[in-house]
């Protein structure tokens, strides 16, 4: 059996110490443990050098485990104790689950479902610009590119556009209604078409490019299944589309479409336009792709074709991409879509109050220096130092209890904790001092800025706030005066 060292600082201790008995009562680790306080009161404090005095050789251990917010390398740490080293959760009452992570790794980088991202003004755009935008919805999870043709609007460029596009190693797909262009798309290289219905089934002998088939209007079923047959009989590669419809005009009744179409073509790559409800329902995008490539993965529908016009549904190429991989593993492993990864959580956390209200007051107590801690619990938001603990929901109710009124720089740094403190709070949202709000795939996140939030408090004076790290080992802090190594 593993046995595992936990390192911990003074005031983390208990509380490591019975998360982890809690787990060993819930039912038999896979390891054994021990607890290692190695004589600091902040646990995120450590650092490998740190460690490595403090921690002596050899350790009796297969693997040690440090502090989430332990920052340095840690690959320095393995090779001079002979073990793997690795950092815990940012939160102690997140082992469990990061154990549990751990025992079933998760591999998102598969994904069935292909991501069209289309192009809307392709025709206002030069071919520079077209290029641009197209690197842009690549790095976003893009794998083809659609250039979307206006009604009435000349594309005189869409020749060069295309070829621009290919010789820079694009797939793309010209998206109109308009037979000349979809001819002049394929013969400049188009990989796909869309789209085709009965009567420009014609096109697709014309040019070799891959048509996406219709029905002559969406609820016309027969006509898409004749013209998938035809092109099945020539030995044709193409995608068929049910046309999916927006809330209220028939978006229940399309979904049937696909699934009847599924059921009629056992083997057919399906294409499923999902912009008819991410663009035209105002609500959050990143559940509305969860829900859609959720039914994706069960169609094994082969791709969808996505846009970003309004600006709510800015981020749904990346959503799409996150959501096509959780599904995917979800549908490949036959399990829930829980526990594969919280990116497309964006608004709520799972599990946004690691602390009690009581646990929170019980660690308060022990707190002997001025800096002040904050953390968040169903109740509201909690500020404690050697004076006390402070409760409100409101920072503007802290305020005068905090007596920073002499002190800009403090004010500040507490004033912008606060405000993050709040939103989590009225949000459900977990909240990590000195770390910004996750939002998932929703805002680039930078995956480490507690070094810079340092640096900024350090540069405000001599009096500065410290996270709620001294209470729960995990988050980084910032100390009243110049740290030292002990």
């Amino acid at each position: 059996m593993d046995h595992l060292v936990f390192l911990t600082g003074r005031l983390a201790e208990p509380a490591l110490r019975r998360v982890l008995g809690d787990m060993a009562e819930g039912g038999a680790l896979p390891f054994s443990w021990e607890v290692r306080e190695i004589g600091v009161q902040v646990a995120a404090l450590m650092t490998p050098t740190l460690i490595q005095r403090r921690v002596p050789r050899p350790l009796a251990a297969t693997k040690l485990i440090v502090p989430g917010r332990c920052r340095g390398d840690l690959s320095e740490l393995s090779a001079h104790y002979g073990l793997p080293v690795e950092r815990g959760p940012e939160e102690l009452k997140d082992l469990p689950q990061h154990f549990k992570l751990a025992a079933r790794a998760v591999d998102l980088s598969r994904w069935r479902t292909r991501i069209f991202a289309e192009i809307v003004d392709a025709p206002q755009l030069t071919v520079e610009a077209t290029l641009a935008r197209a690197a842009a919805l690549r790095a976003e999870g893009a794998d083809v590119i659609d250039l979307g043709c206006l009604p009435g609007t000349a594309y005189p460029q869409l020749d060069d556009s295309v070829r621009a596009l290919k010789d820079a190693g694009f797939q793309v797909s010209v998206d109109s209604l308009q037979p000349e262009e979809l001819l002049r798309g394929g013969r400049a290289g188009a990989d796909y078409l869309l789209s085709l219905p009965p009567s420009l089934l014609w096109i697709a002998d014309e040019v070799p490019s891959t048509p996406v088939l219709i029905g002559r209007e969406p609820a016309d079923e027969e006509g898409l299944a004749s013209s998938i047959e035809a092109l099945q009989r020539r030995g044709r590669a193409f995608l068929a589309d049910a046309i999916l419809d927006p809330i209220p005009f028939g978006l229940t009744r399309s979904i049937v479409r696909y699934q009847r179409l599924r059921d009629r073509f056992p083997e057919a790559p399906i294409l499923m336009g999902v912009g008819n409800l991410t663009e035209l329902t105002e609500a959050d995008t990143s559940g509305i792709h969860a829900l859609l490539l959720g039914i994706c993965a069960e169609l094994d529908v082969a791709a969808i074709l996505t846009t970003q016009v309004s600006a709510h549904a800015r981020r749904a190429v990346r959503e799409a991409d996150v959501a096509r991989r959780v599904m995917h593993v979800a549908q490949t492993l036959r399990t829930l879509p829980k526990g594969l990864g919280d990116a497309l959580l964006t608004t709520h956390s799972k599990q946004p109050w690691p602390d009690t209200p009581d646990e929170i007051a019980a660690t308060a107590v022990q707190v002997r220096d001025p800096n002040f801690r904050i953390q968040v619990s169903e109740r509201g938001l909690h500020v404690y130092n050697r004076d006390g603990l402070r409760l409100a929901q409101d920072p503007y109710t802290l305020w005068p209890q905090l007596g920073l009124q002499g002190d800009a720089g403090h004010a500040f740094y507490m004033g912008v904790e606060l405000a993050r403190a709040q939103i989590a709070w009225q949000l459900g949202k977990r909240y990590v001092q000195d770390q910004p709000l996750r939002w998932g795939v929703a805002a680039d996140t930078p995956d480490d800025v507690s070094g810079l939030t340092q640096d900024n408090a350090a540069a405000c004076g001599p009096a500065q706030a410290v996270s709620a790290a001294a209470a729960t080992g995990s988050p980084a802090s910032t100390p009243s005066r110049p740290a030292t190594s002990p």
